[in-house]
């Protein structure tokens, strides 16, 4: 099963462990919690096969101010915990990507503190963008770039070779070491696109299936999803719509973005391309705080699950957990000892295992069939066979018209449906009908 066929689950491990935010650098085993009995039943259990893990080495807080690349962070365990977790999910049938930090560490990074000590002669000064006649909030006697204002995160100098080969040296180590299976490069839009094309160059010589995925959030994703540089990125573009077309009852705002993105015209964007869909994530709100009304997340999800992507998960959404981001978003990635199941969980893994199954799902084209404001049905096809999702946002019931006189095949039910130029749909739910 190739990267962009899977169900991905996403994990922020320094939140979802219950880790102290400021790094104490005691030694405490909490990553095996993702690998009892508890969690690999869940996963299985929800139908994933792809696990994402937001940052797992060592850093000074949040995982994106890293001290060492090699060393998982003290706060989870160590390396050997790491190997065995990978180990273990990979005998369950599940894949692994790492958070990989690239564009920028943390002050206490030891190449960044020589520089701080030796100034003009450290070996490492040209590793960053340094001014020794500028300063800076930390009132260091120079500046440096950073990413985004953030004195705290100093940006690393990706046209330097030897910074390039420390981190192709690194990569080697995550995948000799723990055999990962992939990377989720942080803030790929700030990335230096030359480092990009090495990368790709690098980890697809050792391995053609090893899947490079980035954060974009805005722009042509074809500057960075492209046969040079990475297999997929983050759809902020649909991210955005899913969620405001549910809060207006305007579904005219996200099927314009499939469309724009997925539809068959040769100026459609990317077409072919697998980008990562989303509801929500380690850096916004939750979805069930975001959605003004709860009733209409099992709809949601079955848009996220049915339209052009690689549909994403959120540790905690899945039972309709809620957050709001706070000032350094802990209150969006809480500690979970033990994963929870309802009806909401019931639905996703259905839906999972509908999108595991159908191949219209994963490379169909797309296709608006109906479409109001508050209700809309699309149409994913491949070899002949096709899948209407069909969404109704209003309190009550609809007749959708429709120019299709025949049997389909309800797949949330496993029943028949007569459709005779028309589609019924109850309140603030939807369907899934195969032919």
């Amino acid at each position: 099963m190739k990267a962009f066929e899977k169900n991905v689950y996403q994990i922020y491990p320094l939140g979802a462990a219950g880790t102290p935010f400021e790094n104490d650098h005691v030694l405490t085993h909490r990553l095996p919690r993702f690998v009892n009995e508890e969690w690999l039943d869940h996963y299985k259990k929800l139908n994933m096969d792809m696990i994402l893990f937001n940052p797992l080495f060592e850093s000074a807080t949040h995982g994106y101010d890293t001290i060492d690349y090699r060393k998982v962070d003290s706060r989870l365990g160590d390396n050997e915990d790491l190997k065995k977790l990978v180990n273990t999910l990979h005998d369950q049938g599940i894949s692994v990507l790492f958070d990989a930090v690239f564009n920028h560490v943390g002050r206490d990074f030891p190449q960044f503190q020589d520089v701080l000590k030796n100034r003009e002669q450290s070996a490492y000064k040209d590793w960053f963008h340094i001014d020794f006649n500028g300063n800076n909030g930390y009132n260091d006697g120079l500046s440096y770039q950073n990413w985004e204002g953030y004195d705290a995160l100093v940006k690393l100098n990706l046209q330097n070779p030897q910074v390039v080969q420390y981190l192709l040296d690194t990569v080697d180590f995550w995948i000799d070491e723990f055999g990962v299976d992939g990377l989720r490069l942080d803030v790929a839009y700030c990335l230096d696109q030359n480092f990009l094309r090495t990368l790709h160059a690098h980890v697809k010589s050792r391995n053609p299936e090893f899947f490079l995925l980035g954060e974009t959030l805005h722009g042509d994703y074809n500057t960075w999803v492209n046969d040079q540089m990475l297999d997929s990125c983050t759809n902020y573009e649909c991210y955005k719509g899913l969620y405001s077309s549910f809060n207006s009852k305007n579904f005219y705002e996200i099927l314009y973005s499939f469309n724009r993105q997925f539809g068959k015209e040769q100026w459609c964007l990317y077409r072919g391309k697998h980008l990562l869909s989303f509801v929500d994530n380690h850096d916004v709100n939750r979805i069930a705080s975001t959605l003004e009304n709860k009733n209409l997340l099992p709809a949601l999800y079955a848009m996220l699950y049915t339209m052009p992507g690689i549909p994403a998960v959120y540790y905690g959404s899945e039972w309709g957990m809620e957050g709001i981001k706070n000032n350094n978003d802990t209150s969006i990635r809480p500690e979970v000892e033990v994963p929870k199941w309802n009806e909401l969980t019931d639905m996703i893994a259905r839906l999972a295992k509908i999108h595991s199954e159908h191949p219209e799902l994963v490379d169909g084209d797309y296709t608006q069939i109906a479409i109001n404001n508050p209700w809309c049905i699309y149409q994913r096809s491949l070899n002949g066979k096709s899948i209407w999702t069909c969404i109704n946002l209003l309190p009550e019931s609809v007749d959708i018209s429709v120019n299709f006189n025949g049997e389909m095949k309800n797949l949330m039910t496993d029943e028949d449906e007569a459709i005779e130029g028309r589609v019924h749909l109850e309140p603030e739910n939807f369907k899934l009908l195969a032919f």
